[in-house]
């Protein structure tokens, strides 16, 4: 979407733009036949947000390969949370499925009560859900896009934590999703990256007031990686050099970034909190 087309805004889109995953060619790699498991999440109950396609498929697949339960909480596209839901459940895991406005703080309590209702308890809350608009100019960002993007990037994360966290004792996981561009910016993407930038500073003061409770914080901040998002937000000619300018000279795939995940959500990251990872195919960024 561009700022010279747009007159209004529409829904979020978390992790996906017009254009289902389902449509796309090639097809996102979301791991169902290639990860191998080692039981790290057994009996864990997971929130995914932005679940229903590109990396928050993947990761919903590696969780419940691993042993979770989970509850994918999306827009609209219920087909491609429907293609979600059979590739868990062909995992002998539970996932229940959810549509709706995460920037909503009614929803994020709705959230919260189906999750209690399916699993009793939440062991662990992916903060995936994102929208993206381009516009190459500052001038061209309006105040309803800026407020619309940091309410579906961050007030969305925000709320759901915020209603989350009573429920989630000690040992549970919050994994926020971020991005390259909070590190190295964006000129296409000016409010994107500045919501993505809050949720790296989001993550660390989290960790740090969450500690003394036993809960970890940390963040997945991706590269450039194959879903949704792309081919809806760019031209032709910029999807066809997506990701060329990575040290491994390709885009990644979503099968790629799940582990991150796997690896913050189970013990085998005991020792780390406040701290980002960077699937991001070879960029070094610092910060």
């Amino acid at each position: 979407m561009t700022a010279e087309s747009e007159q209004t805004l529409p829904p979020q889109h978390q992790d996906r733009q017009p254009g289902v995953q389902s449509e796309m060619r090639p097809q996102p790699a979301s791991g169902e036949h290639t990860y191998l498991a080692a039981g790290k999440l057994k009996g864990r109950a997971a929130i995914i947000t932005g679940g229903d396609s590109g990396i928050g498929r993947a990761v919903a697949v590696a969780f419940a390969k691993e042993g979770a339960d989970v509850l994918v909480c999306y827009l609209d596209e219920h087909d491609d949370a429907q293609e979600t839901r059979r590739l868990v459940e062909a995992e002998g895991r539970r996932c229940g499925l959810l549509a709706g406005d995460v920037g909503s703080e009614a929803h994020c309590d709705a959230i919260v009560r189906q999750a209690l209702d399916m699993f009793g308890t939440i062991d662990v809350l992916v903060n995936n859900a994102a929208e993206q608009h381009v516009a190459r100019r500052l001038e061209d960002i309006s105040a309803e896009q800026l407020e619309r993007t940091f309410r579906s990037n961050f007030f969305g994360m925000f709320l759901l934590t915020r209603a989350a966290l009573p429920h989630m004792g000690a040992a549970a996981t919050i994994i926020n999703t971020t991005s390259v561009t909070a590190y190295r910016g964006s000129p296409g993407l000016i409010d994107y990256s500045a919501t993505k930038g809050a949720i790296v500073s989001f993550t660390r003061s989290l960790a740090k007031s969450l500690a003394e409770r036993g809960i970890r914080v940390n963040g997945v901040a991706p590269g450039p990686i194959w879903t949704p998002l792309i081919p809806a937000s760019f031209s032709a000619e910029e999807v066809a050099k997506f990701g060329a300018d990575t040290p491994l000279k390709r885009p990644g795939q979503p099968e790629e970034v799940a582990p991150c995940y796997v690896f913050l959500a189970s013990s085998d990251s005991s020792y780390m909190t406040g701290q980002v990872l960077h699937p991001n195919g070879g960029e070094v960024v610092n910060g």
